[in-house]
């Protein structure tokens, strides 16, 4: 029977798409393990210890941070989405349940989410298209909310690359969007 699974992209490829977008480069990352964390109630300081000791940044409201294996994006007020490679962290839920024990709920969300990286110049210009974020007002490691079309998405600043998580039912009206978007930018 497992012979004839075969992993898919969120795209629904054997491999991830790379591609030109206009001026700009897509790149469908899949191979991220990701996990929510959230404190349980009167743990807030414990947690902290916990992933400071374990190397796992837990960023203030709006930013990202990278640890050596982990990185981090603030959701809301004590909670946060932890990446890390998926090749080592395939159980990313089991791995942050050693750390945090009972101090935090932690729920597993690789395989809900859709995650593109932009690279390219000047991307405020294509993201003046795309979303209510001033992109180039924002400073590097910062990490919101928005909405891209009608699709709620999460926008991390990475350096010169913008990343956009979501939902992956939505992958394909996401690629849709960006590409409509950078065909408008001249």
């Amino acid at each position: 029977m497992d012979k004839l699974l075969k992993p898919l992209t969120a795209l629904g490829h054997d491999a991830p798409v790379v591609e030109a977008l206009g001026r700009w480069k897509l790149v469908e990352v899949f191979d991220v393990a990701l996990a929510s964390v959230a404190p349980r109630r009167g743990r807030e300081a414990e947690v902290a210890k916990l992933a400071a000791t374990a190397g796992i940044p837990l960023p203030e409201v709006a930013r990202f941070a990278a640890g050596p294996v982990f990185g981090a994006f603030w959701l809301t007020p004590d909670m946060w989405m932890v990446e890390a490679p998926l090749a080592g962290h395939e159980d990313i839920r089991a791995a942050l349940l050693a750390v945090f024990g009972g101090t935090a709920s932690v729920t597993e969300q690789t395989d809900a989410w859709v995650r593109f990286d932009i690279d390219g110049p000047d991307l405020p210009r294509l993201f003046v298209k795309l979303c209510n974020v001033d992109l180039a007002g924002a400073a590097d490691g910062f990490a919101t909310r928005t909405v891209v079309e009608h699709i709620g998405c999460y926008l991390v600043k990475r350096g010169q690359v913008v990343t956009l998580y979501a939902a992956r039912s939505m992958a394909e009206s996401l690629h849709h969007a960006l590409h409509l978007a950078a065909g408008t930018v001249a």
